[in-house]
């Protein structure tokens, strides 16, 4: 993981360009999909927030992008996600294979659904 940010632009701009270009996309996915989307560096990792409260982390490590928390999801998109759970809340995608951001676009559509129906 990249030195402590003071920002996700700073963050992002810690990594070699790939790399780069695969957090904007998702930084980008979030931003186009979650209603009064934010955004900030907690646990030295992005996080974007919905409501002024977090929606998920996303960070680069060496091997892969890794997303939290992601909840398990309805069935058919489970099974999507399922070959990328690195934990029971966490989903991991490596640089060896092509970055599903179908899935992403999917995941964030999940979280702002789960918020929306938790909402007071």
């Amino acid at each position: 993981m990249a030195p402590a940010a003071a920002d996700v632009e700073d963050y992002i701009a810690g990594f070699p360009d790939e790399i780069q270009q695969i957090l904007r996309r998702i930084r980008q996915i979030f931003a186009d999909r979650v209603p009064d989307a934010g955004e900030k560096i907690s646990y030295q990792m992005p996080s974007v927030t919905m409501d002024g409260s977090y929606l998920v982390y996303f960070a680069a490590w060496k091997q892969h992008i890794g997303m939290y928390p992601i909840p398990v999801a309805e069935q058919a998109l489970e099974s999507r996600i399922g070959p990328y759970r690195g934990a029971k809340d966490a989903v991991k995608f490596g640089y060896k294979k092509p970055i599903p951001y179908d899935l992403i676009e999917e995941i964030a559509d999940l979280l702002v659904r789960r918020r929306l129906e938790n909402a007071p």
